[in-house]
């Protein structure tokens, strides 16, 4: 029987290619074709329309690549004397630009238009047919721009290419054209193959022996008896008949629901550069806008406003498009913000500036304020993103990544999702494990068989349509969806929207279950090390951003300078693009990344000089010079947010003993009154003694500063993955080339170490300043290796049971021990600028200037034949990833980090901000001292950001967080008078809040919960 039944599938999935998809099209008539070849940039239109086209025949090559090719299509249906169709006849265009069998999105594809412009439509390997209106024997002619973008992905067999970058990609054409030509689709026959799939995809998605599985493969095999293979169109009715009773069995009244979401995930840059997805976000929204036309009920949601933006400003008839149906409900807006950014790495102020920027967009051009987080494919969520998108005015939070785990299964799918301040959002992630579903009936079965609140709550939603690179929805998906409305054996599916998605499934799931902290992706870890020059332009410019605008606020409140708000906007969009999930964590090819430095270094001169010039207007010009703290900490005698004159040919007021260096028999000492370090003669640390407690630092038999060389090689996704076997085989890099006296201040002493290993050199320097118990490494890597990990190394004489990482607006602990899959599956960790370990009474931060990556675990012990056991710190310096970037991260790199002893959370918090916020000297200027705007009576509340209302009102506004961990009340004091202070949202609106008070002129003071972050505006008067 069961041979029998495997016979009956073969027979109808036969008959279904061969017979039932050839008849879906008659009257095929080749159309005559055209081409020109464009320049490397992209032209629109009315450039390409009046150059001269080249008759161009099927077989023909074509596409050097990333290069355009711009196709002119001609011909005629054959007259006939009636002047119209026939019913059930509809007229088309098919294309094929020499499409090979992959997905939509990673080859070729196209944008076509109509004689007058008028964008029509996509075309793409999986939807390659053109709607046409024209009656018989009239001529038909549309172009379409062909981009020739290399297939990168090539299966995902992650083989190194040069394609990914222009100067090594070659002018070879890509592809040969396949032809095109006019067609009449038989609309009944089409019905009909969307009837075969949809049956045979269900029976194939249920168990075998299972009654309705066998009643539709009888069904399916009757219809093929009925239909005769020379007259499919002629018999396609009685065929339909055969399969009415099967369709039409209802669903079980306690099926699974499904909310059907149309989606395409645009990644704005990943195996093409960002030039290419504002191509992508065209055709795939005209798609989507051609099937809306066909379909009043479909719905579409779309995230990142930068992808409308870009829309608005190349495509603007078809951005008019969109708003229209925007209006009417169809095309929906999501997530909120700029990007579907990375959450790991982006500071807070930027994740914070993600939603402002995003949210005020679609506010702005469409009057409708997405209330859902959708980032279904970041790498990873930050405990700090539900109190963000809380403050955002969000209530909902969309992911699928994290069914990629390779280690644990995720208990939930719908579920509450708590972060570190304790704010908590309503959260879901679609059992259908996927954000580009087909609506198959593999992928409805895999959406309810997963669901794993099942006697809970029974409804999911699932994201459908080619995404990736884009594609969207097809005609064949929408079909899917009737069919499966209401049938047996199936979850029942509906056409919906997020939004009505997330009011069911709050009402249904009143009080789900809640994970707190963060949502990490078993996966990807290697993303926080990925491409260290994306990553370095990255934290560079987050910082002067937070420069640019304290100076230029403090300059327009004091009337010496206009705010640069466009400037400003500008330059923040520009670096909130460069964090999305596949750019920043460097996980692109390589045109990808060399952009983003280009602009990362624009940025900074930018920046520079806006910083420059407000500071200018408020110090006046002169002889003298300053030093600026845009910092929230005084340092150096400047006070925290304000200026203080520049000691003569010194970086600022300096206090202390001095620090010194001194050689030994076995290397060198150095000191300064907090610290005794001894280095010996390869350059690496052998002791680190706290004067004040006499701690000494380093375990026995241990070096500390020690660079470790792996092999990287993971089993897959080469720039994304770290997998565990890295460990397997450390090399230390312990010679030393040659360790010398550092030349420098005479309050600093130091030590240069030069290191060579492979194709790579290193030189460190290594000191001690006269002031503080820090020491300070600079790392500066000459980096030639391939497929190798570089990491820093710091044993620890501490017995840390957990370590704290700083994240957005706060930090988190997780453990160094693996006492479960979860611990162990955490063995590398983002952080943002300080990790620390501790026990009590005492601990070590260890701080820098551009590292994401870090390993922190408990380390040997007398179980496991070796001393006592210590905590290890290790920084993931650089990668060398071939995949999808083969020159990933060759070339010079320097890296700062600091190792401060003694330190506690609130020390650590501190000491990242002075690393990442060194002070800025200006000279040539008239005053040295400016008053801060503001000033802030407890350290643990820290301002992050100064600056200007996103309304250009004048008012001013204040970003700050609760850092420290605790209960903390803060007095904020104006320098300048203003008429209110306000408690806003991220989106600068009024909100009801307790934690503000306003007791006396210029003073408001604030109550916060541990970690909360606060937004107060002060409206000017």
């Amino acid at each position: 029987m069961h041979q029998n039944a495997a016979q009956a599938e073969a027979r109808i999935a036969r008959f279904v290619v061969e017979r039932l998809e050839p008849a879906v099209h008659s009257l095929s008539r080749p159309l005559t074709a055209g081409a020109w070849t464009g320049p490397h940039t992209p032209v629109p239109f009315a450039e390409a329309a009046v150059q001269s086209y080249e008759p161009f025949q099927a077989g023909r090559r074509w596409g050097a690549p990333w290069g355009t090719t711009w196709f002119r299509f001609s011909g005629a249906f054959p007259a006939d004397g009636a002047g119209s169709w026939p019913d059930g006849w509809q007229p088309e265009a098919l294309v094929d630009l020499g499409f090979t069998p992959a997905l939509s999105g990673f080859q070729a594809e196209g944008l076509a238009y109509a004689a007058d412009g008028t964008v029509l439509k996509g075309i793409s390997p999986l939807n390659r047919h053109l709607p046409l209106t024209v009656r018989p024997g009239e001529p038909v002619t549309f172009y379409v721009e062909a981009a020739a973008n290399p297939d990168i992905a090539n299966g995902f067999s992650f083989a190194p290419t040069l394609l990914g970058d222009p100067a090594t990609a070659g002018r070879e054409p890509l592809y040969s054209f396949g032809g095109a030509w006019l067609v009449l689709r038989e609309v009944e026959v089409w019905e009909l193959l969307q009837d075969f799939r949809a049956l045979a995809s269900l029976m194939l998605a249920l168990p075998p022996g299972l009654s309705r599985r066998a009643g539709i493969l009888r069904a399916l095999g009757q219809a093929v008896d009925r239909l005769d293979p020379e007259d499919i169109a002629g018999t396609a009715a009685a065929g339909q008949a055969e399969l009415a009773a099967a369709l039409a069995a209802p669903a079980h009244p306690s099926a699974h629901r499904i909310h059907a979401v149309g989606h395409s995930h645009i990644d704005s840059a990943w195996l093409w550069p960002v030039r290419e997805t504002v191509r992508k976000v065209a055709r795939t929204f005209a798609n989507v806008l051609d099937l809306m036309d066909q379909d009043p009920g479909f719905v579409f949601a779309a995230s990142a406003a930068q992808h409308y933006a870009w829309l608005k400003q190349h495509y603007p008839a078809l951005f008019g498009r969109v708003k229209e149906k925007v209006a009417g409900g169809q095309f929906v807006p999501v997530g909120g913000m700029w990007v579907e950014s990375d959450t790991n790495l982006p500071g807070g102020e930027a994740l914070a500036r993600q939603f402002i920027e995003g949210k005020q967009f679609f506010l702005e051009e469409f009057g409708v304020e997405p209330l859902e987080v959708w980032l279904p494919d970041s790498f990873g969520y930050s405990a700090a993103l539900p109190q963000i998108a809380l403050a955002a005015g969000s209530r909902w939070f969309l992911t699928q990544k994290l069914s990629w785990n390779d280690t644990n299964r995720f208990p939930h799918h719908t579920f509450a999702w708590e972060g570190i301040d304790g704010s908590r959002i309503f959260t879901h992630l679609p059992p259908v494990d996927s954000y580009s579903s087909d609506l198959s009936g593999t992928d409805l079965a895999r959406a309810e068989q997963r669901y794993a609140e099942h006697g809970a709550a029974n409804s999911s939603l699932v994201p459908f349509g080619w995404g990736d690179g884009g594609g969207g929805p097809t005609r064949e998906m929408l079909a899917a969806a009737r069919r499966t409305r209401n049938l047996e054996g199936s979850p029942t599916v509906r056409l919906s929207s997020p939004h009505a998605f997330f009011s069911q499934a709050e009402a249904e799931y009143p009080d789900p279950p809640v994970w707190s902290g963060e949502l990490y992706l078993e996966f990807h870890r290697g993303t926080y090390t990925s491409q260290a020059g994306t990553k370095l332009g990255n934290r560079r410019c987050e910082h002067l951003l937070r420069e640019a605008e304290l100076w230029g606020a403090t300059a327009a409140v004091r009337g010496t300078a206009p705010y640069p708000y466009r400037a400003l906007q500008d330059a923040w969009r520009t670096v909130l693009l460069q964090q999305f999930h596949d750019i920043l964590p460097g996980s692109s090819i390589a045109w990808v990344h060399r952009e983003a430095e280009r602009n990362y270094q624009r940025l900074a001169a930018e920046l520079n000089q806006s910083i420059e010039t407000s500071l200018r207007s408020l110090l006046g010009r002169g002889g003298g010079s300053a030093l600026a703290n845009a910092g929230p900490y005084a340092q150096d005698g400047v006070p925290a947010l304000g200026t203080a004159p520049a000691a003569a040919g010194g970086a600022g007021p300096a206090s202390g003993d001095g620090a010194g260096v001194t050689a030994t028999g076995e290397g060198w000492i150095l000191s300064n009154r907090w610290l005794q370090v001894a280095v010996d003669g390869h350059g690496l640390l052998s002791s680190i003694v706290h004067r004040a407690t006499g701690r000494e630092l380093i375990p026995a038999g241990q070096r500390a500063n020690v660079l470790q060389l792996f092999r990287d090689t993971p089993n897959q996704w080469d720039a994304w993955n770290l997998d565990a076997h890295y460990d397997a085989s450390p090399t230390e890099l312990r010679s030393a080339g040659a360790v010398d006296v550092g030349a420098g201040p005479p309050a600093r002493a130091s030590l240069r170490i030069s290191r060579s290993f492979g194709a790579s050199q290193v030189v460190q320097t290594v000191g001690l300043a006269a002031d503080g118990p820090v020491l300070e490494i600079e790392t500066t890597v000459d980096w030639h290796e391939r497929q190798k990990l570089l990491k820093l190394a710091f044993p620890l004489d501490i017995h840390a049971e957990r370590a704290a990482s700083e994240i957005q607006f706060g930090h988190i602990f997780r453990p160094t021990h693996t006492n479960t899959s979860w611990d162990a599956a955490r063995f590398e960790t983002a952080g943002q600028r300080w990790v620390h370990v501790g026990e009590p009474g005492f601990g070590v931060a260890i701080v820098n200037d551009t590292v994401y990556g870090h390993d922190i675990r408990r380390i040997g012990g007398p179980a496991a034949g070796g001393g006592a056991p210590f905590t290890r710190v290790r920084q993931s310096l650089l990668r060398a990833a071939l995949y999808p970037d083969p020159g990933a991260d060759q070339g010079t790199h320097t890296f700062r980090t600091w190792l401060v002893a003694g330190a506690d959370i609130p020390g650590a918090v501190r000491a990242g901000y002075r690393l990442n916020l060194p002070l800025h000297r200006i000279d040539g200027v008239a005053g040295g001292s400016l008053e801060p705007l503001f000033t802030v009576d407890n350290p643990a509340v820290v301002i992050e950001a100064v600056k200007l209302a996103q309304d250009r009102s004048g008012d001013v506004v204040v970003r700050l967080y609760e850092a420290h961990g605790g209960r903390a009340a803060a007095q904020v004091t104006a320098g300048f008078d203003y008429a209110q202070v306000q408690a806003t949202d991220l989106l600068e609106r009024p909100v009801e809040e307790g934690w503000l008070e306003a007791p006396a002129a210029r003073t408001a003071v604030v109550r916060l919960r541990p970690f909360q972050l606060a937004t107060l505006r002060f409206r000017r008067a």
